[in-house]
């Protein structure tokens, strides 16, 4: 049996498995790109395919988890529509903008967010230790993306590439809320299906249908959707059942790490001082936040 420690540990592990997988996002995204699908099509294919399969693994396993009561309707509405789909929107949109180093760290400003949310809706308790490790990691986002190097950016875009990070943060925020209710894999679900109907408008299918003769597109689409998508939310939302949003958050930020080191060993991006600088901040932010933690389960924590 294992010991409520080992527990509470897992469910760190989680977060961090979730931050890995969103990391090789790239992996797919660039090849689709490449194949001629824009953003809103790789977006509507990625979280399409991530509710089918997941619908599939439902139906055959447990039919119970289709369930939800209609009148908590807005639970999924902000995992789907309010978060997963507006903060690609706004992201995609920023890196129109101005570039996609400036909104990557726009993005991680969903860190300090969670952490002031959940200090007013859940109570949580405001430390200096978690002040400066959200510093430190967006700092080292800073770092990473090489916003430090300098770059021009107007008033527009810092508003865009906020939204992006306000939209990322409410997932943390709505999951919370979500799972003193449900499984971890129905709020799961019911975000891709609303984030794919949310998407379809802007995705123009009649263009993207013939290209899904290829396989390639196939291929590229099942690994965005499956690898970087089904199964890193799935982690995430697993993870928030045993760990405090403004932390799990943080540790989210792997991904940024994890994605530089696929540039540099797949696209043979160069690695720079200030990106080693970055990796090191964001990995040192994480283990100080976990130094020392206390390890009773936060309230919303259900044990399955």
């Amino acid at each position: 049996m294992l010991s409520r420690k080992m527990i509470h540990n897992i469910y760190y592990v989680y977060i961090l498995a979730a931050g890995v997988l969103w990391g090789m996002i790239a992996l797919f995204f660039n090849h689709l790109s490449d194949l001629g699908l824009d953003r809103f099509q790789i977006m509507l294919l990625r979280v399409g395919i991530a509710a089918i399969c997941l619908g599939i693994y439902i139906a055959i396993t447990n039919r119970e988890l289709f369930k939800i009561d209609l009148r908590d309707w807005w639970m999924f509405f902000g995992t789907g529509i309010c978060s997963l789909m507006f903060f690609n929107y706004c992201y995609f949109t920023c890196i129109a903008m101005v570039s996609v180093s400036v909104a990557a760290v726009l993005l991680y400003t969903a860190p300090m967010m969670v952490m002031v949310m959940s200090i007013i809706l859940f109570k949580e308790k405001f430390t200096a230790k978690k002040g400066i490790v959200v510093l430190m990691t967006f700092a080292g986002c800073v770092l990473v993306t090489g916003l430090s190097s300098g770059s021009s950016i107007g008033a527009a875009g810092i508003l865009v590439g906020l939204g992006a990070g306000f939209g990322y943060a409410l997932y943390s925020i709505f999951s919370t809320y979500a799972l003193r209710k449900y499984h971890s894999i129905t709020i799961t679900f019911y975000t891709f299906v609303l984030a794919a109907l949310g998407t379809l408008p802007l995705s123009h299918v009649t263009e993207l249908v013939p290209m899904l003769g290829n396989p390639s597109v196939i291929l590229n689409g099942i690994g965005l959707g499956v690898f970087a998508c089904m199964f890193p939310y799935l982690l995430y939302t697993r993870g928030l059942t045993g760990v405090v949003a403004s932390h799990a958050s943080v540790m989210a930020t792997v991904e940024p790490v994890v994605a530089t080191i696929i540039g540099v060993v797949v696209f043979h991006e160069v690695m720079t001082i200030s990106k080693v600088a970055g990796i090191i901040l964001i990995l040192a932010g994480i283990v100080v936040l976990n130094v020392n933690q206390p390890k009773p389960l936060p309230k919303n924590s259900i044990i399955r």
